[in-house]
């Protein structure tokens, strides 16, 4: 195996095309961990960095925008808001028939949903701008701003995200793979490093041997997330024997392979938004001088406690809510049906047209269903052993594992299926 992955890495950087998208990436990651260490002016980052030393949900938050907020940079916010405002479209586009008829509408669809996308993302992110602002003046880490100084940090904060956003749509067109889930992926290794370094300062005896015990059940959660991406249900179609023109066209038996986790990583990402919600407004409204506001800021800071059992309870039905909705806008039993009548296939044992969709639509629901439960039990794995080990530190970096792995194996696969492509070329020539 080790000798096909070298084998495979060889290939990558002799091939001309693929070496240059793969050096454009990592241009790319080199341009972000700069921007990551270009801070705000009129930040304390010492007050800054003892806050994040006492907050495991700041510091959890940092991890997700790759170290961008620990040093406040001009890139704080990370894709926080482009994320959010994906979801918000997303659920807009499976109940306004408007925006569902445009994303049928091919690449034309794609770009106008994206434009709005954009477009949502704006409020969103100045609304957390000024969330974040609130939070960092109550804690005597930023001063007192004039109007003008004020509006400048708000531009700030909205331009670093969308410089961001830009980054990871250029990836999508001249890099590898899907370029926001490989920027929150270089931002997630980057600070790995960091968390790992912090674990290594209060080592005992007791704790190395906490951390050996972690490490194994991390090595076991990450062989788990890799059997779910590849865990595949292959659904036999058989092809009858067609006439067309003065031909004969035998008929062919073929497999519709359906995925154990059809959604890839994209419910870890939306799950890990939204759970950072309730913690980020409870942190924001424990400042005001309304008794009653602040007494809801504290109850939901301390019920969304990233070690509590709310916050990961939510996380888990996140999780499979995510899924279970990425899942039906990816993958259509309708059109499958269709399309397979439409070349004269059948499922064995059932009939073509809406019988089809019937059965391909109980098959997606069952596998979705173990699938799901499963991706969201890892992604609450790591606070469980956290809470049996006591190594607390390394639940950030538990988190982020499900997202490295995740993306390093879609992107292999995408690299994969290029290799292939330009094999098949020298049989074509």
């Amino acid at each position: 195996m080790f000798k096909n992955i070298v084998e495979k890495i060889s290939l990558l950087f002799r091939d001309p095309a693929i070496r240059k998208k793969t050096i454009f990436t990592l241009g790319i990651f080199l341009f972000f961990r700069f921007f990551a260490f270009l801070p705000v002016p009129a930040i304390d980052i010492v007050k800054l960095k003892a806050l994040f030393a006492q907050n495991q949900f700041l510091s959890l938050l940092d991890i997700f925008s790759g170290g961008t907020l620990i040093n406040f940079s001009v890139m704080a916010l990370g894709l926080n808001p482009y994320i959010n405002a994906s979801i918000v479209i997303q659920l807009l586009t499976a109940m306004v028939p408007a925006l569902e008829v445009l994303s049928k509408e091919g690449e034309y669809g794609r770009a106008k949903i994206n434009q709005y996308t954009r477009f949502l993302t704006v409020p969103l992110t100045i609304v957390q701008s000024i969330g974040i602002f609130v939070l960092l003046k109550n804690q005597g880490i930023v001063g007192n701003l004039s109007p003008l100084e004020f509006f400048s940090f708000i531009v700030t904060m909205v331009a670093g995200t969308f410089i961001l956003i830009w980054f990871g749509e250029l990836v999508s067109e001249f890099g590898l793979g899907n370029g926001i889930s490989l920027i929150i992926f270089a931002g997630i290794v980057g600070r790995l490093p960091v968390v790992l370094s912090r674990t290594a300062t209060v080592l005992t005896p007791e704790t190395i041997f906490n951390i050996v015990i972690f490490v194994i059940l991390a090595a076991v959660v990450i062989t788990s997330i890799v059997f779910i991406n590849e865990a595949v249900r292959k659904i036999p179609v058989y092809y009858a024997k067609r006439i067309k023109g003065n031909r004969l066209y035998s008929g062919a038996t073929n497999f519709l392979p359906l995925k154990l986790n059809q959604a890839g990583v994209i419910p870890i990402i939306f799950a890990v938004s939204f759970v950072l919600v309730p913690q980020l407004l409870g942190n924001f409204l424990i400042y005001s001088k309304t008794p009653a506001i602040a007494s809801t800021g504290r109850f939901l800071a301390s019920t969304f406690d990233p070690a509590g059992f709310f916050y990961n309870f939510f996380y888990f039905v996140l999780v499979i809510g995510f899924t279970f909705f990425y899942t039906v806008v990816v993958f259509n039993p309708q059109k499958i049906a269709e399309e397979i009548q439409k070349h004269g296939g059948f499922i064995p044992g059932i009939r073509p047209g809406q019988a089809t969709k019937a059965y391909l639509d109980a098959i997606v629901y069952r596998i979705t269903t173990v699938g799901a439960v499963f991706l969201g039990m890892i992604a609450i794995l790591p606070s469980l052993l956290s809470k049996v080990t006591g190594v607390t530190n390394l639940v950030i970096g538990g988190t982020g594992i499900l997202i490295v792995v995740s993306v390093i194996l879609e992107t292999f696969k995408m690299v994969e299926a290029q290799l292939m492509m330009k094999s098949y070329d020298k049989f074509i020539k």
